[in-house]
């Protein structure tokens, strides 16, 4: 089931959560920065920290613009060159859904020096290394510290032209919803953490996590594309809602529309679940509307923390079915259409 170097001393037993399920939920985040001083005095800063964006975006020049990010986290599994590969694609998700194509990549490393053999934090960086080079983009550098925990990710740089910068606020009433991989990774590191884990399902938990969002630097060339947003930790409900706000509009999301992960709803179904899925609904579960007999599995894996997750993309309704024929031809099977952008407040209804 995992990669051969799976270590002797399980990795997900040195972290209190995994992946993006270990971000702070969106209403602490929210608190923390809701006082920040606004960024407005930089007129090149064209995306910034005011609409919870994938990535800052600054003005080069009036063809170029660098998108900057960082993404880091502690272990989704116990194989290292695995968590290695998942952290990488994950942080290079963050470009890709701002339209641009990456360009390099630094290293952000802490690790629990006694803990974990030097084999074991080689092979994470191995992994990582092994996906950028993927992305055709090097590792050129990057910081290291001797950590409690676990914690792996990139600091990820790309570009593109500004004109062609997707943002999460672009979405439009009307526009259709795309949706590029299966929910479910969430419950899956549940499960694998549980010992509950079967090999297909860790399978699928590994395909998707490591599958690298590229079609997302192509679809700022795309007309009818109006906004893009990764779905990680947030869950699917979350970064919706983020869609919604940033463009002052109402999303709709047909319950049974997402594509799941293998065996992500039978699991569900039994109580697994992430920790994070909870406080998730807690940050933001007032500006979400469901129906009253959706079942509360059904809710969870709305909201659960998807790491490494799909793109989620607004488009027009003319656009959308050459949109999602790209993204399929991309290499994205799971794809599908899983709701709306409609005119109203600023919430999220599920049908």
């Amino acid at each position: 089931m995992p990669h051969a170097s799976t270590p002797p001393v399980r990795l997900t037993d040195l972290a209190h959560g995994g992946g993006c399920g270990c971000k702070l939920s969106p209403g602490v985040l929210r608190d923390i920065l809701a006082e920040l001083p606004a960024q407005g005095v930089f007129a090149d800063l064209l995306v910034g920290t005011e609409t919870c964006d994938d990535a800052a975006v600054w003005r080069l020049s009036a063809d170029q613009a660098l998108v900057a990010t960082t993404d880091f986290f502690t272990p989704i599994v116990d194989d290292p060159f695995d968590f290695g590969r998942i952290a990488a694609t994950n942080a290079l998700s963050d470009v890709y859904a701002m339209g641009a194509r990456p360009i390099l990549a630094l290293a952000v490393v802490g690790m629990p020096i006694g803990a974990l053999p030097v084999e074991t934090i080689r092979a994470i960086l191995a992994g990582g290394a092994s996906v950028c080079a993927a992305a055709g983009i090097p590792v050129a550098g990057g910081h290291s510290i001797d950590s409690a925990e676990p914690i792996y990710g990139l600091v990820a740089l790309g570009l593109v032209h500004p004109d062609r910068v997707l943002t999460n606020r672009g979405g439009r009433p009307g526009d259709a919803l795309i949706l590029t991989k299966g929910l479910g990774v969430g419950v899956l590191s549940a499960a694998l953490k549980r010992g509950v884990l079967d090999a297909a399902g860790y399978a699928a938990l590994i395909a998707s996590a490591t599958q690298l969002n590229a079609v997302g630097g192509e679809l700022g060339e795309v007309a009818g594309v109006h906004a893009v947003t990764d779905v990680t930790g947030f869950g699917l409900l979350g970064h919706a809602l983020e869609m919604a706000r940033g463009a002052g509009v109402s999303v709709e999301i047909e319950a049974a529309a997402p594509p799941w992960l293998a065996g992500a709803e039978a699991l569900a179904q039994t109580g697994v679940r992430s920790g994070a899925s909870a406080r998730n609904w807690a940050s933001y579960g007032e500006a979400v509307r469901l129906p009253r007999d959706l079942p509360d599995w059904r809710r969870d894996l709305l909201c659960d923390p998807q790491t490494s997750g799909g793109l989620l993309i607004a488009a027009a309704p003319e656009a959308a079915p050459d949109v999602l024929a790209k993204v399929r031809a991309a290499g994205f099977d799971h794809a599908a259409l899983v709701g709306r952008l409609l005119e109203g407040p600023p919430e999220v209804r599920v049908l």
